[in-house]
């Protein structure tokens, strides 16, 4: 089997579907701490850094969005769950951050990512995607 002429580096981005922009933008930007980097509105794509990589939310009725299909529901989500590594990780401090904000917060525990075995703590976005932040590998 031949290899690719290529390596992989690290997540890029995601992009999300959302019906409700500014409620996901206050959340991934408020609650998350990411920043609008760009925006397209002509096709309805807004581009927020999160570290070094992006998080983009995409309206479900834009130009865009459309292309999609039917939108996420109570029957299927786009994806299971994203993951965003943190620094500073903090179990108790994030927490009550996330609380603070009227978050819904899944299950605490140690998973194992990209950089090996560590904390992570499961969340929900306000369209119910579930989102994984990660702290650094336990040594």
């Amino acid at each position: 089997m031949n290899k690719p002429p290529f390596r992989l580096e690290h997540l890029d981005h995601i992009v999300l579907r959302a019906y409700d922009i500014p409620t996901m933008l206050a959340f991934y930007c408020d609650v998350l701490g990411c920043t609008v980097e760009r925006r397209q509105e002509e096709i309805g794509l807004i581009q927020l850094r999160a570290g070094k990589s992006l998080i983009d939310l995409v309206s479900i009725d834009s130009k865009l969005g459309r292309q999609g299909g039917k939108g996420p529901g109570t029957e299927g989500h786009n994806m299971d769950h994203l993951c965003l590594s943190v620094e500073g990780y903090d179990e108790v401090a994030i927490v009550a951050h996330l609380k603070a904000h009227d978050v819904r917060v899944g299950g605490i525990g140690s998973r194992y990512g990209a950089m090996g075995e560590g904390p992570s703590i499961y969340l929900f976005d306000p369209q119910g995607n579930m989102i994984e932040l990660k702290g650094p590998p336990a040594d």
